[in-house]
Formats: C-alpha cells, structure tokens, sequence
C-alpha cells in the first residue's frame, strides 16, 4: 500500500491503538453478547474493517455509530429498560 508509505510508524501504532477494536473490544463497548455481534456480522449489520479466521478487527468510528443506533432502538422497543436504569441513578 505505497499510499500510506509517507506516514510514519508512530502514527500508524497510535491510530491503530486507538481507532481500531477487537471483537471483545466491540462487544464492551455494543454492550452485546458474542453470538449478538457474530449474528449482526452475518446478517450485514456490522462489517469487521478486518477478518482473519476468528479474529475480527473493527473501526472504533464505525461501532460508536452503531452503539448510537442500538441505543435508539432500545428506546424504541425496549422502553421498560430505559426507565429502569433512570430509576436506578
């Protein structure tokens, strides 16, 4: 990938420390369980930046937008949780 010679290995580590998700990473952050995320990977919900036999890679920007949409859904179809927690704080 000549296109990315010109940055250097420092900026790569950093970008990839930060920016990219294993997929126990993704699961804390989805707050999902592992079946969850392999069915939302199957069905085309969510597509790893990389997969490599068990291992898959995610970009952090790509799950944050996802957990926003889960969050949405939640409220929608699962009002009862929503108020549950707001009665806990």
């Amino acid at each position: 990938m000549k296109e990315f010679e010109y940055i250097k290995p420092e900026l790569k580590r950093k970008f990839i420390r930060e920016c990219v998700l294993t997929s126990p990473e993704a699961i804390e952050l989805l707050e999902i369980s592992r079946p969850r995320l392999s069915a939302m990977i199957k069905d085309g919900k969510l597509t790893p930046a990389k997969k490599s036999g068990a291992t898959s890679l995610f970009l952090k920007d790509d799950l944050l937008q996802k957990k926003e949409e889960l969050i949405t859904l939640r409220k929608k179809y699962r009002p009862w949780e929503i108020t549950k927690e707001n009665h806990n704080e």
